[in-house]
């Protein structure tokens, strides 16, 4: 049976703390609604009403351009062992770029990926959690280092440049804000 919470409790963010994967979905009022998953310990709880977590460069920036156009999100987590459960946090976020002044402290709260695009302020408005009978177990083997690999061999300019070409719309046209 669902439950829905105003804020999270201790046992939410332990929970949270033990995830490898996590999924954000976002949507403006017109075009695609994207979902994504996101991994590479990327998130941090802040406190019980606020989660920052860091954006790292993909093929799109579909994120950042939604919230550009309607600021709401979705973080979903599941677990994938043991006793299930999936965890909706439901809420408005924004984008800090490098130029912003927040970028210093939020690199402080979650350090050093190569390619970090933007992070996530994100505030939640309520929290569900349901049953995850259905979510099947999977075990965790590691983190994939394609993406760190590649954007060490770009290095921080050959990263911009890689947002310039295909980082500054969403597939939908709207501009993500990145540059």
């Amino acid at each position: 049976m669902a439950e829905f919470f105003s804020s999270l409790t201790e046992k939410h963010i332990q929970f949270i703390d033990q995830q490898q994967l996590f999924f954000v979905a976002t949507a403006a009022a017109d075009g695609q609604v994207n979902l994504s998953p996101k991994g590479m310990q990327s998130l941090k709880v802040v406190d019980a009403n606020n989660i920052v977590w860091l954006n790292l460069t993909g093929s799109g920036n579909e994120t950042a351009a939604h919230l550009r156009q309607k600021n709401r999100m979705t973080i979903m987590f599941c677990s994938y062992a043991k006793q299930p459960l999936i965890l909706r946090i439901y809420g408005s976020a924004q984008a800090v770029h490098p130029r912003d002044p927040q970028w210093q402290s939020y690199s402080r709260l979650i350090p050093g990926h190569s390619g970090a695009r933007q992070f996530f302020e994100f505030q939640i408005d309520s929290v569900q959690t349901s049953c995850g009978y259905a979510v099947p177990y999977y075990d965790f083997v590691g983190e994939r280092e394609t993406l760190t690999n590649w954007a060490d061999k770009k290095g921080p300019e050959g990263v911009k440049s890689y947002w310039q070409e295909n980082n500054q719309q969403s597939i939908d046209g709207f501009d993500s804000g990145i540059l």
